[in-house]
């Protein structure tokens, strides 16, 4: 029987994701860290049971219209939970943040900041008094009419949109232009509006090119195809748009950020002429703060912005005393090198997570459950100190801190373990143990006992020397002014510093253009796909190989079924009912949507005459639901799909399911399915891997499964580039770029190298080898 004072969250039965009716207690006002290999079910024990179940009690508590309104998370498969405050979840949201989102807006400080201005800022004389709106650049109030409030013009030229003028339009002179069938309708409209599109570009009239180009007219026109042999081309009505028009429309509204670095690589961008880059109306810019306009002020790091406010009169000091206090947290956190105006959209999603864990300390809840995922993610272990001190200030003002971590430092800090496995998938879900952190040492089937409790030095390891030099740079971008380095080719580079030193912006001048690259390839944490109907066999190639393996069956055959039939992202083989999705959703109003598998196909996705085809006893259904582990064996004697699986293996990902759905999938796990995806192609020449903090979310056991695999890249001959603050991956690299000493706009020094192990001393004959 437990009374209302039961110090302890219990969880019974909870069978989320692969958790196998897991029951454990975890005192509330502690420090309670999560964790366990990736894929072990530790995040479906925080996020999906506890933080999930404390959402849903919280929602009943709404009224019905309201919940209406919320999009809720389904009810989570638990017997029951006790003893369960409020929860607040902070996770890693991995969607990009729109280019007007920033610093500023992200921590409500623009706010502040921008009442401050408006209630005691310095007027020019006879200036009127404007309301805060007009401090703000998203706002009609107060956006530069120019810009628009983003403070930068895009503007292009012939030279751009032509490279090569000895082309005709015909031969794709117009190279902004789209390609395949985009491209042939506006080439075809042109001509039927009575241009020559087979003369050379040079050789038409200056008033044609530059109505071709420039043009904001939309003339329609009949355009009548050149007909093809056994395809009918009907007449249609053919909208003309400029290669100008056409590229700042991709660049300012496709979704597709590949669309939009095309269309960028035809546009010069340069500070607004009209605002200087202020983004704001001239009136809100002569509005000053200690002589400094609001733009100024939200340029500087936040750690220097308190000493300029002013202290002058009560409405000062008051709102003085507010920006202040929300900034102290900021700072405490290690984050005070941004400034307010740094775009959302170039922040990690640790330092993300981290302005709105700085957020909620100036809120006072007290007697609430935070769930974490991750806060020390991009976090340098020189930062790491500050993260411990804010979770026990959470805790102090009467929290329980409940955090998902694989930091080692961090389990150390805690004041509890609850460690889920042994491994990931199938074979884990259970608690291994859940106790004070000292206790789990005599765990022995806990990985995450051997790496907390193993002080034992890395085994030494030969350095590879280089083979030649990749000089990138001199890069001037965020806090970055003029730094060069020179990249050794054919070993294992580890990119360090404090966060906010400008490691990721650094190697963002690594471009395939730059000689010595060869073939680059980035391997980041961004999602392998959007929508359930991604997957990790999509992905990976190995539905095709799959697919055709069941249309090449004898049953296949006879039916006249091709490999079309069996994908169930198009008619034919799916089942209609739920058109390939295997569930179909019910709307309960004001209670969560709920999913129930699809009545007709009961979540196999396809109709009953695909399912009838079988290879080697199992349907197309039953294969996708294999592991790859499972998999390996039924598909040994394939060898493509025996490469595919093979390279999952590898990157320690045998434990998915081949149909497991995108969505699904971890961060870390979508960067090794992308790794698996590279490992299996034919590598033929040099190429060059960027990887920008692989080890977020990965557990030290699945770190040194990626080490392997990224020290066979380089055994093979290739370079591998990684942006690190795991301590063991840079001791493993063969050379070590180290930016400093301090983020934002600290003084940069030159990026310090070294090809010896990090913990040897560097002389200067080293540095002088490869700095920049």
């Amino acid at each position: 029987m437990h009374t209302p004072h039961d110090p302890y969250v219990r969880v019974r039965d909870a069978r989320e994701h692969n958790l196998k009716g897991v029951d454990v207690d975890v005192p509330r006002d502690v420090v309670a860290v999560f964790t366990g290999v990736s894929g072990s079910g530790k995040s479906s024990l925080a996020f999906g049971t506890i933080y999930a179940e404390a959402q849903r009690r919280y929602f009943e508590s709404v009224a019905p219209y309201a919940r209406r309104l919320i999009q809720q998370a389904g009810a989570p498969k638990v017997g029951e939970i006790t003893g369960l405050p409020p929860a607040v979840s902070l996770e890693q949201r991995r969607a990009a943040p729109t280019s007007r989102s920033s610093v500023g807006t992200v921590t409500n400080l623009s706010n502040s900041l921008r009442m401050l201005f408006s209630r005691a800022g310095d007027y020019p004389p006879g200036g009127a008094r404007l309301d805060s709106d007009a401090f703000s650049p998203n706002t009609a109030a107060g956006a530069c009419p120019e810009c628009h409030g983003l403070g930068r013009v895009h503007r292009t030229t012939e030279e751009l949109l032509v490279p090569d003028p000895s082309l005709s339009i015909r031969e794709g002179a117009i190279a902004a232009w789209p390609g395949a069938w985009q491209g042939k309708n506006l080439r075809d409209v042109l001509d039927a509006l009575g241009y020559d599109v087979d003369r050379p570009w040079r050789e038409l009239p200056a008033g044609q090119r530059e109505w071709i180009l420039f043009t904001d007219e939309q003339p329609v026109v009949t355009v009548h195809p050149v007909r093809e042999a056994g395809r009918i081309q009907r007449p249609y009505q053919g909208t003309y748009m400029s290669a100008r028009r056409y590229v700042m429309k991709t660049f300012s509204e496709s979704r597709s950020a590949t669309l939009r670095a095309k269309a960028e690589r035809f546009l010069t961008s340069a500070p607004c002429p009209v605002c200087g880059g202020g983004r704001l109306r001239p009136e809100a810019l002569a509005v000053t703060v200690g002589g400094r306009s609001i733009a100024e002020l939200a340029a500087l790091p936040l750690a220097k912005l308190p000493a300029l406010l002013p202290t002058g009169d009560e409405t000062a000091r008051v709102l003085t005393a507010d920006l202040t206090a929300r900034i102290a947290p900021v700072v405490e956190l290690g984050l005070g090198y941004l400034s307010l105006d740094r775009p959302a959209p170039t922040l990690s999603a640790g330092e993300l997570q981290r302005l709105r864990l700085a957020t909620q300390l100036r809120s006072g809840l007290f007697g609430v459950v935070y769930v974490l995922d991750e806060p020390s993610a991009g976090l340098h272990p020189a930062d790491t100190e500050a993260l411990l001190t804010v979770l026990e200030r959470l805790k102090a003002a009467g929290n329980s801190v409940f955090v998902v971590e694989h930091h080692l430092a961090v389990m150390r800090g805690a004041d509890w373990i609850v460690d889920v496995g042994p491994r990931a998938g199938e074979h884990g879900g259970r608690v291994l143990y859940s106790g004070p952190v000292a206790g789990l040492a005599e765990v022995t089937e806990s990985a995450t006992a051997r790496h907390l409790f193993d002080r034992s030095p890395a085994p030494a390891r030969e350095v590879r020397e280089p083979r030649g030099v990749l000089t990138v740079g001199p890069v001037t971008r965020h806090n970055l002014r003029g730094v060069s380095a020179d990249f050794p080719l054919g070993v294992l580079t580890a990119v360090t510093g404090v966060s906010g030193s400008g490691k990721s912006t650094l190697i963002g001048g690594i471009t395939p253009e730059l000689p010595g690259v060869g073939r680059l390839v980035s391997v980041d944490q961004k999602p392998i796909g959007r929508t359930p109907r991604s997957n990790l066999a999509t992905y990976t190639g190995l539905f095709d190989v799959v697919r055709k393996v069941f249309a090449a069956t004898d049953a296949a055959r006879e039916r006249g079924y091709g490999v079309g039939r069996f994908s169930f992202n198009v008619p034919g083989g799916r089942c209609e009912t739920c058109q390939g999705e295997g569930f179909v959703g019910v709307e309960l109003l004001f209670l969560p949507s709920t999913y129930a598998p699809c009545p007709d196909c009961g979540g196999a996705r396809y109709n009953p005459g695909t399912l009838e085809v079988t290879y080697r006893g199992r349907n197309i259904a039953e294969v996708l639901d294999l592991t790859v582990e499972g998999a390996a064996g039924f598909f040994a004697d394939t060898p493509a799909a025996a490469r595919s699986l093979g390279a999952l293996l590898d990157v320690g990902l045998g434990y998915l399911r081949l149909g497991q759905p995108a969505t699904e999938l971890s961060g870390g796990e979508a960067q090794r399915i992308k790794l698996a995806s590279e490992l299996q192609r034919g590598r033929r020449g040099h190429t060059l891997y960027l990887l920008d903090e692989p080890t977020t979310g990965l557990h030290p056991a699945d770190v040194e499964v990626l080490m392997r695999q990224l020290h066979g890249l380089v055994d093979a001959g290739h370079t591998v580039v990684v942006v690190e603050h795991d301590m063991t991956v840079v001791a493993g690299a063969d050379w070590v770029i180290d930016l400093g000493p301090g983020g934002g706009d600290a003084p940069k020094r030159a990026p310090r190298c070294s090809n010896h192990p990090p913990a040897a001393p560097r002389t200067d004959s080293d540095r002088a080898d490869c700095t920049g």
